[in-house]
């Protein structure tokens, strides 16, 4: 047996407490163990603590969860009646049996204080992870503003809208007017919550370098028209999420100034991170003052001093307040201090429960995802697990399983339904640019819309718009296209695979079984039996042939008994 394969640890996402009485247990092990059973009992059964009497453990065999490319993933659920664990592993391998302690692994079982066993002490109802639940039933669209669509709110001087490349000197005079005007379009479209790029008073058209946060750019509007805008797309069922920019500003920031003027005496000083004094504003490589990305224009903000953390606390708390948004992203969320995010969220959920706190994270964002800070964070690893696959023609079906369930098994299942999955964004290229062909670019999307999460799809998605990497994928919504076969074909199928996303309770929830065919036909199962749905894509080159099977929700190559290369079949299994 591979011993060494052989993990766990006392914390989420392997020991998860799923609600206020339910725990979740996840060992890893190497894909050679036969069965695992989980041995437990309360942890004062044998008496308290330092007692020299041995406990007595009940035993629960566990089920075969996701099957990674060199592990498999092992799970069990109970309801532990005093709330509280202690518990080691028996692993299988034919004859062979080792039993899995906190202190290690040994060919014997053992339950006295010799040993040091895994406990859940206590399943402390604050410390329940639980994100809104109405994230899960959500689809979102992201909103580069200045390139969707004029509404005559924003200031004067705008180029002629235009397809095609762009920059970021260029400024087209989208605004949230304009915005405004399109929520119908939108919900007709079927979606549900609408993501804005920054909209606060900032120099550049990305406005990621916020001069004032307390004030809508002109560019765009004012106050009066995010209003109206939230308004608005609360009576067409569409929740709206603000873009909080609060790692760096930008060179405008009035403390920034205050601190360029006058150093260390500003009030300002600790506001940053400056390291030498005097200094010009430019790159930062040679650590005059730390910034984002080395970027001058860019001063990193300290969110562990005390008065930086009030200031920005109360600024969302107003935001909340004066336009009764939904939810808020939080740009470069990884570099952000815990100690303020932990403040933050408590503040924000006593004004609005269920406000969706979202983290751009990039990478494994287990430390921020334990209940206490965010809620989800933008989930960049399945984009690259999708794309990873798609792109390679040497990866088998199992490849898809292997990738996406390690991405599923990096948190605890709540947190899976509420990850915001994306396919493509404002700092990314275009998915129909990157895709290989058209029907890359539709199985892709299919995947995302039946894979848990909470998916968004980045504005023009519906009319296959293209795009290269930043700036060039923030180009003008080409809203002529709606009108040409083509634009209407493309629109109503991605309409056909919200509203599957919406309407089928299976692809709400975090319930998955792979079930890979021969060569790269991905095969998966999502709800349980009651309610499931079975998902094929034929990534590969050569037709499959599938068995007949339940109703046909959607597809796309499939002729009643063949999945054609490229297809796509959705069905009730």
């Amino acid at each position: 047996m591979n011993l060494a394969a052989i993990t766990h640890q006392a914390r989420t996402p392997m020991c998860c407490a799923l609600d206020q009485e339910t725990l979740q247990i996840t060992l890893r092990t190497g894909r050679d163990a036969d069965a695992v059973e989980l041995i437990y009992a309360d942890p004062y059964e044998g008496g308290i603590a330092g007692g020299e009497a041995a406990w007595q453990g009940r035993r629960a065999p566990m089920s075969p969860a996701f099957t990674l490319e060199h592990h498999q993933l092992w799970t069990t659920t109970l309801r532990p009646p005093y709330r509280r664990l202690r518990y080691c592993f028996a692993v299988h391998q034919g004859e062979e049996c080792w039993y899995y302690y906190e202190d290690g692994l040994r060919p014997f079982l053992q339950l006295d204080n010799r040993v040091q066993c895994f406990t859940m002490p206590w399943m402390n109802p604050a410390d329940c992870i639980a994100p809104p639940d109405w994230v899960r039933h959500t689809v979102w669209y992201q909103i580069f503003p200045d390139r969707f669509c004029r509404g005559g709110s924003g200031r004067p001087g705008a180029l002629p809208w235009r397809r095609g490349p762009v920059t970021n000197a260029d400024r087209f005079g989208g605004d949230l007017a304009g915005i405004t005007s399109k929520l119908p379009y939108l919900a007709r479209l079927g979606i549900s919550g609408l993501y804005l790029t920054p909209i606060f008073a900032s120099p550049s058209i990305h406005k990621y370098d916020t001069a004032d946060y307390t004030r809508i750019d002109p560019d765009f509007g004012t106050e009066a028209d995010l209003s109206r805008l939230v308004r608005a797309a609360h009576q067409n069922g569409i929740r709206v999420m603000l873009d909080a920019v609060f790692n760096h500003c930008g060179p405008g920031f009035a403390p920034w100034r205050d601190v360029v003027e006058h150093g260390p005496q500003s009030p300002y000083w600790k506001w940053f991170f400056v390291r030498q004094w005097p200094f010009t504003e430019g790159d930062t490589r040679d650590g005059r003052y730390f910034s984002f990305a080395f970027h001058g224009g860019m001063p990193k903000l300290n969110t562990n001093e005390p008065e930086v953390q009030e200031y920005f606390i109360t600024l969302c708390e107003n935001w909340v307040r004066r336009y009764d948004i939904d939810a808020i992203r939080f740009d470069v969320g990884n570099e952000i201090s815990h100690a303020f995010l932990r403040k933050l969220r408590a503040r924000l959920k006593a004004l609005k429960p269920d406000l969706y706190l979202l983290g751009e994270i990039w990478h494994d964002a287990s430390p921020w995802l334990e209940g206490d800070e965010y809620d989800a964070v933008m989930h960049y690893p399945l984009q690259s697990a999708l794309r990873r696959f798609f792109e390679d023609d040497a990866l088998p079906a199992e490849a898809f399983g292997w990738d996406v369930g390690q991405c599923l098994a990096a948190y605890p299942p709540q947190v899976d339904t509420a990850q915001f999955t994306l396919l493509d964004s404002h700092d990314t290229i275009r998915l129909r640019t990157r895709a290989a062909s058209e029907a890359d670019f539709w199985q892709q999307l299919a995947a995302l819309f039946t894979l848990p999460g909470s998916p968004c799809i980045y504005y023009g998605t519906e009319l296959e718009m293209e795009g290269g990497p930043d700036p060039d994928c923030r180009r003008c919504m080409p809203w002529e296209e709606l009108d040409t076969p083509a634009g209407k074909a493309s629109h109503d199928a991605l309409q056909a695979l919200i509203a599957l996303r919406r309407q089928e309770p299976a692809l709400q929830g975090r319930e998955i079984a792979f079930d890979p065919g021969p060569g790269r036909l991905v095969r998966y199962r999502r709800g349980n039996p009651a309610e499931a749905l079975e998902i094929c894509l034929n990534a590969g080159s050569q037709p499959q042939p599938l068995a007949p099977g339940g109703e046909e929700l959607f597809c796309r190559g499939w002729d009643g008994g063949v999945l054609a290369p490229g297809g796509i079949l959705i069905r009730r299994a």
